[in-house]
């Protein structure tokens, strides 16, 4: 009823307010600072970038993770229909993919390479920073595709 579709007005807004976060901050990220620091050799440049940015992006991406997990319940039940061959559950698949990938790059950029991280490496960076922020875009377009029933290619 009505209270439901608040609930997943809510939830949706709240990941459409995520995805923003992280795909903007990204982004600019991508587009903006990491060509200055690659530029001037200046590893700092992203750092400092980062360390505002986790701030507000972290936590983005959690609120992403939770209500994306309760959205796609809310859109195919549970778990075991994520895997389903329709274009919804595909779609579903394609952001879960996504999301492997991002928290993978993620835990190997925060334990192997910031820890790491100078002048001298930061184009293995430079790498992280763009996969991510590829995957960001691919994560908002795909959600995007949901409104229109998913990825009809997918079908």
């Amino acid at each position: 009823g009505r209270s439901e579709m608040a609930s997943y007005y809510i939830v949706l807004s709240l990941h459409i307010l995520g995805a923003t976060v992280w795909a903007g901050g990204h982004l600019v990220l991508a587009v903006t600072i990491l060509p200055d620091a690659l530029r001037q050799h200046r590893a700092a440049t992203v750092s400092e970038f980062e360390q505002r940015f986790e701030r507000i992006g972290l936590p983005a991406l959690a609120v992403q993770i939770v209500t994306g997990l309760w959205l796609a319940e809310h859109l195919l039940g549970s778990p075991a229909n994520w895997f389903d061959g329709n274009s919804v559950a595909r779609t579903v698949q394609v952001k879960l993919g996504l999301l492997v990938i991002t928290v993978g790059l993620a835990i190997h950029a925060r334990f192997r390479v910031i820890p790491r991280l100078s002048d001298a490496t930061l184009p293995t960076l430079a790498w992280h920073i763009r996969i991510v922020t590829l995957a960001a875009v691919l994560f908002v377009l795909a959600g995007a595709s949901i409104r229109f029933g998913g990825y009809p290619a997918f079908e």
